[in-house]
């Protein structure tokens, strides 16, 4: 058996803290990714921007959590808010 590396260690101590969940309609769910794939992978212009350290991280992290590259959650915020399905959450 080969030693884990430290993110696999971190996950699997994850999982053996009971902090994974099934994922409920995961043909739905699979779907959804499919879709912000989809967007993505429709490239054709390239955009720079410059955004602070602590919402670079913010977004990498919900990446993270989502399973999908940080540019994609950009990307289908992106064209979320441009199509209208972006909706603000109030406090």
């Amino acid at each position: 058996m080969s030693k884990l590396d430290q993110q696999e260690r971190e996950l699997l101590e994850s999982h053996d803290r009971g902090e994974w969940k099934s994922v409920a309609r995961l043909a739905r769910e699979r779907k959804r990714y499919q879709e912000y794939a989809k967007a993505t992978l429709k490239k054709d212009r390239r955009v720079n921007i410059r955004i602070s350290t602590k919402d670079l991280e913010a977004i990498q992290t919900r990446a993270m959590e989502e399973g999908i590259p940080y540019q994609t959650l950009i990307a289908s915020l992106l064209h979320k808010y441009v199509s209208g399905r972006l909706v603000e959450r109030r406090a």
